[in-house]
């Protein structure tokens, strides 16, 4: 672990709504710093994405790739146009070359309700949601991504992939992730979702689970099927704390419980391998709505809190992590009055509306 203080940033707008939620991201991550002070940051803005792909033939450019193999994170907005696509027909995806690139094999995804907004749920419970989905995000059905078979018009096969050494390297992560809650009052469990029953891919999911599992034995270490699971986080989701699994039933899961929480513009994430890793909002690029000043920025902006978490984590850099704890406090300050209610809530705050707010108590409130 090394002791540093500034820090450079690979930052990938890249299309529809990404364009307009990175710019306050940025300066919000930015004012955080400077408010706590003792860490700063190099905000470096590369192209890459569908409309880069429309216009040059290319959706990440080699010298955006290797820019942001030198940073110390990457910041990510949106990518994708449902019109612009590669010529067999799947749609263009950098952020899922980045996980391959890099090797990103642990995406979080946290599901934690936010004071003053409304939940999907009409349960008292409900209003305190807080825990998370680690999807693995490398292997799993994803490893047949641009490798699938067509055999004529009669048949298509995509392969599952499961291999130790990831799977160790995500559930020591995971379990890491769980006894860090526990130190800080979560409930210390860690579920194991698989679909074990069935396939011999998820038996063996399974197993490297519970190896792992036993170098943590104040961890309740538990198993689940993933149509379980998806019952579950409806019915009783506020007994849930940290969940790992399978990437497609990661990528499923992970959509439902940011529908718990709101939507898609609440929920933020995260790609972490062993050396980079990249923070992104759950949301795509939402070309509806672009450029009519609807979009939400939460999501992204919490996903910058993440950034500065895993920086000052990595780095023993306390600063980082006070500037990331000041954020997400600001976030929820400027919606627990309930007066703050974006578009896809019914409401009409808009970007500029929720920047503003998050902005103003972030000036104000004390650094912890």
């Amino acid at each position: 672990m090394t002791n540093k203080t500034h820090f450079s940033i690979a930052v990938f707008p890249g299309d529809g709504i990404g364009q307009e939620i990175m710019k306050p991201c940025v300066t919000l991550l930015e004012a955080a710093m400077a408010r706590v002070g003792g860490v700063s940051a190099s905000f470096e803005e590369l192209p890459a994405g569908a409309a880069h792909f429309r216009d040059t033939g290319e959706s990440l450019p080699e010298a955006s790739l290797k820019r942001a193999d030198e940073a110390d994170a990457i910041l990510l907005g949106a990518m994708g146009l449902p019109d612009v696509r590669y010529p067999d027909g799947t749609e263009i995806s950098p952020q899922i070359d980045f996980r391959f690139r890099f090797g990103l094999y642990a995406g979080v995804r946290p599901v934690r309700t936010i004071a003053g907004l409304q939940p999907m749920l009409n349960n008292p419970s409900a209003h305190e949601l807080d825990f998370v989905i680690v999807r693995e995000s490398t292997e799993g059905l994803f490893a047949s991504h641009g490798r699938g078979e067509i055999k004529g018009d009669e048949e298509a096969r995509d392969t599952l992939v499961i291999t130790r050494d990831v799977s160790q390297r995500l559930f020591d992560f995971t379990l890491a992730l769980g006894q860090s809650r526990q130190a800080q009052g979560g409930k210390g469990r860690v579920t194991c979702v698989d679909k074990a029953n069935v396939f011999k891919s998820f038996a063996f999911f399974r197993k490297i689970f519970d190896e792992r599992a036993e170098a943590h034995p104040q961890l309740d270490c538990d198993h689940m099927y993933v149509d379980a699971a998806a019952l579950n986080m409806v019915t009783r989701p506020w007994d849930l704390d940290v969940m790992v699994t399978e990437n497609m039933f990661g990528d499923i899961l992970s959509d439902l419980g940011a529908g718990l929480i709101g939507g898609m513009g609440y929920a933020p994430s995260a790609d972490i391998g062993d050396d980079h890793a990249v923070f992104q909002p759950c949301h795509g690029s939402a070309p509806d709505i672009a450029g009519k000043g609807l979009a939400n920025p939460t999501a992204m902006v919490l996903s910058g809190v993440m950034m500065l978490e895993w920086l000052g984590e990595k780095h023993d850099c306390e600063p980082a992590l006070k500037a990331g704890k000041l954020l997400r406090g600001a976030v929820d300050a400027a919606f627990a009055t309930g007066t703050l209610v974006t578009c896809e809530l019914g409401g009409d705050a808009g970007t500029t509306a929720v920047f503003e707010a998050v902005m103003a108590q972030l000036v104000e409130l004390p650094i912890q």
